[in-house]
């Protein structure tokens, strides 16, 4: 006698969801492309016109302001250019340290780094610098600067306009994304026709247009007044668009990798 199993409505249905539920579990998992390695282009950064300003390997394409060669404090570390500051006796600045700066000058660009401090540290990434040490005595006298800072412990964290991501004395971010200190932060920095916008973990922090048709325009202008930079004095501090980028010696350590720049 043959016996028959009878289903009940819905049964086969459930059934069969079982049977697909356990063969899609039995495939393999499927892993996650591995990010770049640090100091690295992908081949579609390549095809954009990216190029490094460090390869992970030497300070290349860097020099002392001035033109010196780079200081003897400024090293690899850690996959990224390492200021292993240790200040001279009296001074703010590192002993055989000193701001660097890129070889080449920059004008429509976007630079794109990674960043992180020691605990209480300060330092800075200054770009449309006019290299004349007759004029300046250091780069913040002449360019803007995107702040780099651990907010939670140096002083300059209680000021406004003084803090991580601040185009420093002149703008606050609109939000704070900063991360503790130790940790990596991604700065992009898009600087365009007389417009700058500074981004800090994929937030968009600042933005400012600086020159309309070659002349500053009066917002700028009104911001440099309100600053400290008229009474350093600095004379022609901010006016250029086009110039040199500088990682700041603030004889603090601080890390810098995975620097890239594109003409726009």
């Amino acid at each position: 006698m043959r016996h028959f199993q009878l289903l009940l409505p819905g049964t086969a249905a459930l059934f069969a969801g079982f049977l697909f539920f356990s063969a899609c579990n039995n495939e393999p998992a499927k892993t996650a492309a591995a990010p770049p390695a640090d100091n690295t282009l992908t081949e579609q950064e390549k095809a954009e016109g990216w190029k490094l300003l460090f390869d992970g390997k030497s300070l290349t394409g860097w020099h002392k302001y001035g033109g010196a060669p780079v200081g003897k404090m400024w090293s690899i570390n850690d996959n990224a250019i390492h200021l292993n500051a240790v200040k001279a006796e009296g001074h703010w600045q590192a002993a055989d340290g000193g701001d660097i700066l890129t070889d080449g000058d920059y004008e429509n660009f976007e630079l794109r780094l990674e960043w992180k401090i020691d605990s209480c540290g300060n330092s800075g990434i200054i770009y449309h610098i006019v290299e004349d040490t007759a004029k300046y005595d250091y780069p913040w006298k002449t360019g803007p600067e995107m702040q780099v800072l651990d907010n939670a412990c140096h002083a300059d964290g209680k000021i406004e306009k003084h803090r991580a991501g601040d185009l420093y004395d002149l703008i606050k971010c609109s939000v704070e994304t900063a991360k503790p200190h130790g940790q990596w932060n991604a700065v992009r920095i898009v600087s365009r026709n007389g417009n700058v916008e500074q981004w800090l973990n994929d937030t968009k922090v600042v933005e400012i247009r600086m020159l309309e048709n070659g002349k500053p325009t009066q917002q700028w202008l009104d911001l440099i007044k309100a600053s400290k930079f008229p009474g350093l004095p600095a004379p022609d501090f901010g006016l250029s668009v086009k110039g040199k980028i500088s990682l700041q010696d603030h004889g603090d350590k601080v890390w810098y990798k995975n620097i890239k720049i594109k003409s726009l």
